[in-house]
């Protein structure tokens, strides 16, 4: 199973876990629903990260989540976690 993967259902799990109850709403976060209702967006974000991999730059390199931060005006947290989820879902060569 892919890491991306396995960290969704590990999160999933403890929440469920945890007895946190989850409601669509709850799992429903608008930063990754602006990607899914937007796949030109995320078709963007992955033409740049292919374009920083032909340059030897990983995706989850601070230079990839600085880039994605200042292209969509995101916290460096909140650009790592979209970039997690454009490349798992988006574009899986990407390294």
């Amino acid at each position: 199973m892919p890491l991306l993967r396995q960290l969704a259902v590990a999160a999933l799990a403890g929440l469920i876990g945890a007895g946190l109850p989850l409601t669509p709403l709850q799992a429903a976060s608008p930063l990754l629903e602006s990607v899914k209702q937007n796949p030109q967006l995320a078709k963007r974000i992955c033409a740049d990260l292919r374009q920083l991999n032909s340059r030897g730059v990983s995706s989850n390199s601070p230079e990839a989540v600085a880039m994605v931060a200042r292209s969509q005006g995101l916290s460096s947290t909140d650009a790592e976690i979209l970039t997690t989820y454009v490349v798992g879902l988006h574009c899986p060569d990407v390294r």
